[in-house]
């Protein structure tokens, strides 16, 4: 079982290289700024896994494994990912990126946190329905 999992997360690292050297070459190719790059195709690729096993945990009614999967991906992605690269090159960023990501950012978690005290408060629970994933999918869009 160890056996597996260390050769699944090998293939993972090694699949996420791929991945990333290809989304590069996609940028270079059509003159696309990285950043677009980054926020598009590298950040569905990279998430798509957890799509999987979010939807895969909805359907066989464990919603409590979909959100805890959104919320640690967030927590691991800025904190230990953003602090172990620091640890091996400086990080610069643009102001300007900065601040919309930041906004951005704190406008989704408001969102969230709003649609389900609405659920809440109107539906006694804390149900995200389809009239909740519309509009997430709406401003994603």
């Amino acid at each position: 079982m160890e056996t597996l999992l260390i050769l699944g997360f090998v293939l993972l690292i090694k699949g996420a290289d791929i991945f990333v050297g290809g989304a590069s070459n996609i940028a270079k190719y059509f003159r696309i700024p990285s950043i677009i790059i980054g926020l598009t195709l590298v950040a569905f690729g990279t998430s798509a896994p957890e799509a999987a096993v979010s939807i895969a945990a909805a359907l066989n009614k464990n919603a409590d494994i979909a959100i805890s999967n959104i919320v640690g991906s967030n927590i691991f992605n800025l904190l230990c990912v953003l602090g172990i690269t620091s640890l091996f090159t400086d990080v610069v960023a643009d102001k300007e990126v900065i601040s919309k990501d930041y906004r951005l950012s704190v406008f989704c978690a408001i969102l969230l946190l709003l649609l389900i005290l609405v659920n809440f408060v109107f539906g006694h629970s804390l149900v995200l329905g389809r009239l909740s994933g519309i509009v997430l999918l709406i401003v994603l869009g």
